[in-house]
């Protein structure tokens, strides 16, 4: 095989900005699935916008109003179309801020475009405009009981939410989930499910083992082939955790998905074959994410595996260029 351009200089001097649209609830886990693409491209080449900056009304004002975050109406949609619109042809944008802490919003920043930038929020798939201005988009899906775990810890810990206040906050945003999140997920180019693992529910909060699951569509623009290699031989002699693999079609509102699933906790070495992997598909190295760790989870599994799924879109668009 001829030696690969390394792919981050490629994208350093293409034109193009690339648009990574990651739709889901609050709290969702949306900025863990992209974490691998920031780390192997590094902030030079990547920004993130948070659509929260995008609310039309401050904490305040949506309680007078009682409305929810998750209300298309309570957002400014029309200027995100805008924005980002400006920032794919690579032109800056003047950027509103919400800050969470105060729940009020901050004066906008100047916000310069990248040679990838990533939108994370609840309406990324709202619009037929947001979603044209998309080149790669997820849906990032747990379930009811992970999600308002993990929306509990964060709001009480980190926003200075009171316990009772996130309380009321899950019951009123449940039928605005269903009407206008939810929804989203067929628009995606692939969907990532997460419920407690099942070796164990308890396993989550104490050490992020979940149950992790990509869903997508039949790729049809796969540029290279990727192996996903396993060690028989060292897995039946030292592994220790338990973990399993599953292939599985599934159906929800969309068509028919093929699910790729991960639960439990893998040797280090085998998630390793994935980076070099994609180093040697790229010609990015080193893809180390996870060195020194003596084990990973399903989710550090699946980082890996969508990052793949999203070079190769990248891929594809600048050989069709």
């Amino acid at each position: 095989m001829p030696p690969v351009l390394n792919f981050k200089e490629i994208i350093a001097r293409s034109p193009r900005v690339f648009i990574i649209g990651v739709a889901g609830d609050s709290g969702s886990g949306k900025t863990t699935f992209t974490n691998a693409i920031r780390q192997i491209f590094g902030p030079d080449l990547v920004a993130t916008i948070t659509l929260d900056d995008y609310h039309k009304f401050d904490r305040d004002e949506r309680r007078r109003r009682d409305v929810t975050p998750l209300n298309p109406e309570a957002n400014n949609l029309t200027q995100l179309e805008a924005d980002v619109a400006r920032l794919k042809e690579g032109r800056a944008i003047e950027k509103p801020v919400y800050n969470h802490v105060t729940g009020t919003f901050d004066p906008p920043v100047p916000f310069a475009s990248k040679k990838i930038l990533i939108l994370e929020g609840l309406h990324t798939l709202y619009t037929p405009t947001l979603r044209s201005l998309m080149d790669f988009s997820v849906f990032v899906d747990p379930d009811r009981e992970v999600k308002y775990a993990w929306k509990r810890q964060r709001d009480t810990g980190q926003r200075g939410y009171l316990s009772a206040e996130v309380s009321d906050e899950i019951a009123r945003r449940e039928a605005d989930y269903t009407a206008y999140i939810e929804p989203q997920r067929c628009f995606a180019d692939a969907i990532i499910r997460i419920g407690y693992s099942k070796y164990g529910p308890e396993l989550g909060p104490e050490k992020n083992v979940y149950s992790i699951s990509l869903l997508q569509n039949p790729m049809n623009q796969a540029v290279r082939d990727i192996a996903l290699s396993i060690d028989l031989t060292s897995l039946l002699a030292f592994h220790d955790s338990d973990f399993s693999i599953e292939f599985s079609t599934r159906r929800i509102e969309c068509p028919f998905l093929r699910a790729l699933t991960f639960d439990g906790e893998m040797n280090y070495d085998t998630v390793r074959k994935l980076e070099l992997s994609i180093e040697q598909q790229t010609g990015v190295t080193p893809i180390a994410m996870f060195e020194n760790r003596k084990t990973v989870t399903a989710t550090d599994i699946v980082q890996l595996i969508l990052s793949w799924r999203i070079i190769n879109r990248r891929i594809f668009l600048q050989d069709q260029t």
